[in-house]
């Protein structure tokens, strides 16, 4: 073929010549590129973790702690893990949060209003706006909306063995309790935690009796009100009187003082004369009523103090009583160096109509953080039981900046704030230490709610927050104190709750039990 005529060849031509060379050569390299670059499949995913039980007795759970790096959860009694197994935590968008959690409310038999319905059995909730663990599909990998879903029968096996308000911590990668002994790290004291029920009780009926004599002190009001009414009303007649006989006096007395001549003058002299008259008569009517009214009216006025002191009483008794009835409750510190804060939450065991407890927020003061431009991390301390000295303690940490000794360093907690809380400081009591402020689904029936900033939120952040309601004031039992942003929240009504908790509550028993069979 000569030099022209394949310069005139199609250019279609020429292609399709080459392609043979092209697909031998795709051939040949084709097991090059597949050994080089292994297909991914199931077999090649990371094995899911497998479910787990300590060989020993197992006590109370005190916390769990969700490992999203892992994709596994592990419960925790005082001595060390109880049982573990694989979880399935939210997928790209739809993230679970990490950060620090409480159960605020258990179901055993649960379906959602915002995913067609999808049965969710033995939940177990850790935010109102929907986050929670409970039963559900594992393809050993994340794949949630943003709950935890457990392996359908660990879910059961662990439901009735938690209580409320127990510590729940998903960290982004493995984490578990360290021991850890720091002076920041508060005692109970043994004669005050035993003392603790009987001071309750007695200042339980000293608010009892400051009650009933308020209502005593208010009944003498209405008495003594009803006895001086009639003396009030004659003492505003006689005064009214004075008053008019008082104006004439002086209009008599300005006229006397301007009269022309003796027949002006005489007359504005009698005028006078009735009107001083007048004047001493009512005035002498006055002093008469005054003096035998007077033990009325001061029975009435004294009434009146009496109710303001006894009401004074009444609250500083009711508050007593609150505290030490607190007394036996462990406590949760929460230290945030976003807010410069500490924050106190205790139970008050107190079951809401529509689903969880309500917690005491009466302590919020500002702290010292050394060093509070510097990260601090995100650690929780939790006294895991009695020990020789007070209480034994442990450390998670899941957003290290400072170690979890250096972040006790840091702090200084209040001496009137310890003075409160640490002699009757309980097991499962806790210290939280983060860098975080407190998140907004943090309420009157949530202990804290903290997530990490810098990690994906997706699940928490695709959910409607707890909407606001307006609330004049705290109630006298609401536990009020300085959150007033707690007070102007309150739980979701159905319809915006996309988990469908119904209104009515069961509350879940308290009593602590051990020597579960797991």
């Amino acid at each position: 073929m000569t030099e022209q005529a394949k310069k005139s060849r199609p250019i279609k031509a020429i292609r399709f010549q080459t392609l043979p060379v092209i697909l031998a050569a795709f051939v040949v390299l084709a097991p090059l590129s597949l050994e080089a670059a292994p297909r991914k499949t199931k077999a090649s995913r990371p094995a899911q973790a497998a479910e787990a039980t300590a060989p020993r007795q197992a006590g109370e759970p005190i916390m769990a702690i969700v490992s999203i790096k892992s994709q596994q959860v592990t419960l925790y009694d005082a001595d060390d893990w109880i049982v573990r197994a694989p979880v399935s935590t939210g997928t790209k968008g739809r993230e679970t949060p990490a950060g620090v959690f409480a159960l605020v409310e258990k179901k055993e038999d649960h379906r959602s209003n915002m995913y067609d319905d999808a049965h969710m059995p033995h939940m177990q909730r850790i935010t109102w706006n929907g986050i929670a663990m409970h039963g559900g599909p594992l393809p050993g990998y994340a794949a949630s909306h943003g709950c935890v879903r457990l392996p359908f029968g660990f879910a059961e096996r662990i439901f009735g063995k938690t209580r409320m308000g127990m510590r729940v911590i998903i960290s982004p990668n493995d984490a578990a309790p360290v021991s850890i002994a720091h002076p920041m790290l508060f005692s109970s004291q043994a004669d005050a935690v035993a003392a603790a029920p009987s001071r309750a009780q007695t200042l339980s009926r000293e608010a009892e009796d400051a009650a009933k004599a308020v209502d005593a002190a208010k009944k003498a009001v209405v008495t003594t009100a009803r006895d001086a009414k009639p003396v009030s009303a004659a003492l505003r007649k006689f005064e009214a009187a004075k008053k008019r006989a008082d104006v004439e006096l002086a209009a008599a007395e300005k006229a006397l003082a301007n009269a022309k001549d003796d027949a002006a003058r005489a007359k504005a002299e009698e005028r006078q004369q009735k009107a001083a008259a007048k004047a001493a008569e009512a005035s002498a009517q006055l002093e008469a009523t005054q003096a035998d009214g007077k033990a009325k009216l001061d029975a009435a006025a004294a009434a009146k103090e009496a109710v303001k002191a006894a009401e004074t009483k009444k609250t500083e008794t009711a508050k007593a009583a609150r505290d030490a009835k607190l007394a036996s409750v462990p406590v949760s510190l929460y230290v945030s160096r976003a807010t410069q804060k500490l924050y106190v939450r205790r139970s008050t065991q107190k079951p809401e109509p529509d689903g969880g407890e309500r917690y005491d927020y009466s302590i919020e003061v500002p702290i010292q953080i050394r060093n509070p431009e510097k990260p601090i991390g995100t650690h929780v301390f939790t006294a895991m039981a009695r020990g020789d000295n007070g209480l034994r303690w442990s450390a998670v940490t899941i957003d290290e900046a400072d170690s979890a000794k250096d972040a006790l360093d840091r702090i200084t907690i209040p001496k009137d704030v310890l003075d409160r809380i640490a002699p009757t400081a309980l097991p499962r009591s806790s210290i939280i230490i983060s860098d975080e402020p407190l998140s907004r689904e943090t309420n009157y029936r949530t202990e804290f709610v903290a997530v990490l900033s810098k990690q994906p939120q997706g699940g928490f952040i695709t959910r409607k927050p707890t909407p606001k309601v307006e609330v004049a004031s705290a109630r006298e039992d609401d536990y009020g104190g300085p959150f007033s942003w707690f007070q102007q929240r309150r739980a979701p009504e159905p319809r915006y709750d996309p988990w469908g908790r119904e209104p009515r509550y069961q509350p879940q028993p308290q009593q602590p039990q051990r020597g579960w069979r797991w």
